[in-house]
């Protein structure tokens, strides 16, 4: 219970819902617009050849897990901004996400979630089944080198081998997609392309 209501928060996080006590005369920055986030989004089916193999319970329990835990929310290009791009799920977002406070940085840090799909070049193809569960467990990189920027490895960090396994299974079942996302950028630098704000504010 106390994981979905996690869930709950970040989804009403990211689709900018405001906080109650933000005052209601509050204006949107010049430059700025309000976006409504896809809650809910079909995850892509599996390859055939995968459905016909031994795995194929594993990889629908996968696929059950990632739809339910909403990974194509910041995964599929558009998403986050209500326009998902139906040829891209779980390819990576060219919109990003601000980590950094834009009342701080005119230049915020921005992140662009990555590609899931199991395409070599641009996605998880030349990722390993432990490079993967340890993004998933730790946020770890895929050679470990530093955390994944917003990535919500909280949440996963309990979850059993078997349902880690099944993810993995199942990103590796899905057709792959070649999509470069952008890189991403630190504070004080501007973005290469779009994103979203995204945080919580208490008033004084």
């Amino acid at each position: 219970m106390h994981r979905k209501a996690i869930f709950i928060a970040l989804l009403l996080l990211f689709a900018g819902i405001d906080v109650a006590c933000t005052p209601a005369h509050r204006r949107i920055p010049e430059g700025l617009q309000e976006v409504a986030a896809v809650t809910v989004l079909q995850t892509p089916q599996p390859r055939p050849d995968a459905l016909a193999g031994p795995n194929a319970a594993q990889i629908a329990h996968g696929r059950y897990l990632v739809e339910l835990i909403g990974c194509g929310l910041c995964h599929t290009d558009g998403a986050i901004v209500g326009e998902p791009n139906a040829g891209r799920l779980l390819a990576g977002s060219a919109v990003g996400i601000a980590y950094t406070s834009p009342l701080r940085d005119k230049y915020p840090g921005v992140v662009y979630a990555p590609n899931l799909t199991p395409e070599p070049g641009t996605g998880l193809g030349t990722w390993t089944d432990e490079q993967i569960a340890a993004a998933m467990r730790s946020g770890a990189r895929q050679h470990g080198s530093g955390r994944l920027i917003v990535m919500s490895w909280p949440l996963y960090r309990g979850m059993s081998d078997a349902d880690v396994n099944s993810i993995v299974a199942y990103l590796r079942s899905i057709p792959p997609v070649e999509h470069a996302v952008p890189t991403a950028v630190a504070p004080g630098t501007k973005a290469p392309a779009p994103y979203v704000h995204f945080g919580v504010y208490r008033s004084n």
